[in-house]
């Protein structure tokens, strides 16, 4: 699975299908719905083996080059931290190399959102753990950031 990864453009064609595909569903797209509970499901079998996915609820993976930050022991969302080896390998589990290092390299290869990369995420709001981040994507009734974060 890690050569879908390791072409993020083919992902970002499949994400951006997906997205016109359910666009026409948005109002059906509630937090808690019957469509999370149809949509939790698929995104364990579908993100889990491809990304890692954690299940986080906030999917950024077009900001990290297809490149799950939940995965990072730390669970940075922001970059690296000051423990990266020379030789890119995370500090805290020497044996995997570091999940920032993988998200520069294959934001790089990306076509239409190389540069969102830069951009500063905001914290991870825990209460949406386990919940679709489809279903929080298309969803207006979900806050972007937690109480207190300003972009």
């Amino acid at each position: 699975m890690r050569f879908l990864q390791n072409h993020p453009n083919l992902l970002v064609n499949a994400y951006h299908a997906v997205e016109w595909f359910l666009a026409p569903f948005k109002r059906w797209m509630v937090p808690g719905g019957v469509a999370e509970r149809v949509f939790i499901p698929l995104e364990i079998i579908t993100k889990g083996p491809i990304f890692d996915c954690q299940m986080c609820g906030q999917c950024i993976l077009h900001s990290t080059g297809m490149t799950c930050p939940m995965t990072c022991p730390k669970t940075l969302r922001n970059g690296p931290c000051g423990g990266v080896g020379i030789d890119g390998r995370c500090e805290i589990k020497p044996e995997m190399n570091c999940i920032w290092v993988q998200a520069w390299e294959r934001s790089a290869l990306m076509k239409d959102y190389s540069q969102d990369i830069l951009i500063v995420q905001g914290p991870v709001n825990h209460q949406r753990k386990g919940s679709s981040a489809w279903v929080n994507d298309l969803s207006s009734d979900v806050k972007t950031h937690p109480d207190g974060w300003l972009p």
